[in-house]
């Protein structure tokens, strides 16, 4: 489990396989011996930046992946296999293309709205066009954002968008989901989130997850993540969170570009892991997570199945 590195990621791609060159499931991580009765779909993507087209031939290690058709293709593929899914998105669906320059985010928001998405947090590239462009686009998007440690007191128009937590029931299974935002200082101009106020992180996670366990009773806890996978200094990362509160399942996280080969566990004394997974930018890859319940609606086995957006899926758009 680690960074994936463009040379290697290039041969899976080549690899990928006959049919829609899915990666076989993977065992992931398995909480017990308990028997399985139910499967939930997790499918997730992050930093996809505009990039409605694949890349061009000369793109270096990414020529040809990617494209929104394509990965519409996939996603109703999988869904055809298990209607007991979510799909999320992990941030910064602005800025990147000459689609972004023209449409400003409204073409992706609608997109994403076709391909059914339950929901996505806020990246920092989502305020480029101050507060007001992202309000004047919002209304594209039939999914809900949730970010949970802005406040949006000096921004109420925007705060009409956004929930600071949501609840979807999966084949009887209760999902909790919260999102995290970065902290702006150095990274977003005042003026362009103007009303918007960045609070910690780790306080809002820890508050929100025991809320949604607690309070609200959920059986499975997921962070939409914008801050970054890890980082080499002490700024707050998926790394730290995980590592820092319990009770997180699933963290989807986005911002650092980081392509992971699997997703990341960290192992918690006495307690479940929590997993990290983020599937680098521009949607070349989707992600993908089953997790298995037992009849109590507990965890018990967990698989991956990211999948690259390649050629081989355009027979299916």
């Amino acid at each position: 489990m680690g960074i994936i590195n463009r040379k290697t990621f290039l041969k899976q791609v080549t690899a990928a396989g006959a049919g829609l060159g899915l990666i076989g499931m993977r065992p992931l991580v398995s909480y017990g011996r308990s028997s399985s009765s139910k499967m939930v779909t997790i499918m997730h993507t992050n930093d996809t930046h505009a990039r409605i087209d694949p890349f061009p031939m000369g793109s270096g290690a990414y020529a040809e992946l990617g494209g929104a058709a394509r990965r519409a293709a996939l996603i109703k593929k999988i869904r055809r296999e298990n209607p007991n899914n979510l799909l999320l998105d992990a941030g910064d669906v602005f800025q990147g293309t000459p689609y972004f320059n023209y449409y400003h985010g409204a073409l992706d928001f609608e997109l994403m709205t076709m391909m059914k998405y339950d929901a996505s947090t806020i990246g920092n590239h989502e305020f480029d066009n101050k507060v007001e462009g992202f309000v004047d686009v919002a209304p594209k998007a039939g999914f809900p954002f949730v970010i949970s440690n802005y406040n949006f007191d000096g921004a109420p128009e925007m705060a009409r968008f956004t929930k600071e937590t949501l609840i979807k029931y999966v084949d009887g299974v209760k999902i909790g989901i919260f999102g995290l935002g970065i902290a702006f200082e150095n990274l977003v101009l005042p003026d362009l989130h103007k009303g918007v106020r960045y609070i910690n992180a780790q306080l809002v996670a820890r508050q929100l997850t025991r809320r949604l366990r607690e309070d609200h009773g959920c059986d499975m806890v997921i962070c939409l993540s914008h801050i970054g996978y890890k980082y080499e200094s002490d700024q707050v990362s998926d790394y730290v969170i995980a590592n820092e509160v319990d009770g997180i399942d699933l963290i989807i996280g986005g911002h650092t570009h980081t392509l992971l080969d699997e997703p990341h566990i960290v192992e918690k004394r006495g307690k479940n892991p929590t997993i990290i997974s983020q599937v680098g930018h521009a949607g070349v890859v989707l992600g993908r997570l089953n997790f298995e319940f037992d009849r109590t609606n507990r965890i018990r086995r967990v698989f991956v199945a990211n999948q690259h957006i390649d050629p081989e899926l355009d027979k299916y758009v």
